[in-house]
């Protein structure tokens, strides 16, 4: 694609970077993650479907890396820390504490409420992490977005990072097709917004060019510039420019 940039870093908020599948606020020094789902693998087996388990510490791994070159004085998972519903599995026990372990050792940890938390909390008070609905940092605000936030914090707030969405985008090179995971940019009303990509190993993305997007906030994404991370920072433009030029 031509009208493709190519760069090393890409300020989309205000003394921001782009680390990965995460947003590093540098005033702040606070790491934003999200949807890292532990326990999919073994959710995935129960209903016959066999996933090797070796994606725990490829994110280990890869959140070690992060932590050694931000060293954040907080670290933010904002939301689906885990991936069962309505219970806690063995795998989501053992490798929950574990990635708090992880976290905790060079950082604060702060976990904000995604729609698979319903049942965080004993999870949490094994280790007495600090556990919120959203989390807010001068004027930029921190939810999930599954649902629309009513405080007076978010009406109050001019910047808003979410995940939940897990945005991806499809390119096609002949006949073989590549997903990327991606962050979205764009505006909510008078409110900048960015849509984090899923952390999770593995969670490939919902394609953002064929399938709903179901944050309330996220009704028309067509107006959203495009950001994948791989071996630089791309800027793919906006979504209604790429779905004249890709087909899918």
């Amino acid at each position: 694609m031509k009208t493709l940039k190519k760069r090393n870093e890409l300020e989309i908020l205000p003394s921001s970077k782009i680390i990965d599948l995460s947003l590093f606020l540098e005033k702040e020094r606070t790491l934003i993650l999200g949807d890292i789902h532990i326990g999919f693998e073994e959710a995935m087996h129960k209903e016959g479907v066999l996933l090797p388990k070796f994606h725990f510490k490829d994110l280990t791994d890869k959140l070690e890396e992060i932590l050694k070159k931000t060293k954040p004085k907080t670290v933010i998972i904002n939301g689906d820390i885990k991936h069962e519903f309505g219970t806690i599995s063995d795998e989501e026990w053992r490798n929950t504490l574990k990635l708090i372990d992880l976290i905790s050792e060079k950082a604060h940890l702060v976990l904000v409420k995604g729609n698979h938390d319903t049942i965080l909390e004993p999870i949490a008070k094994k280790r007495d992490v600090d556990i919120r609905d959203y989390y807010t940092t001068k004027d930029i605000y921190i939810c999930h977005g599954h649902k629309m936030p009513q405080d007076a914090d978010f009406k109050n707030s001019k910047r808003v990072i979410i995940s939940h969405d897990h945005p991806a985008i499809s390119l096609r090179e002949g006949p073989r097709i590549e997903k990327y995971k991606c962050f979205l940019v764009g505006k909510w009303k008078d409110k900048k917004l960015v849509v984090l990509p899923a952390f999770s190993p593995t969670s490939s993305g919902s394609d953002i060019m064929k399938e709903k997007m179901f944050s309330p906030l996220l009704t028309n994404i067509s107006k959203f510039r495009v950001i994948v991370v791989e071996d630089k920072v791309y800027d793919f433009g906006f979504v209604k420019e790429l779905e004249k030029k890709i087909k899918v």
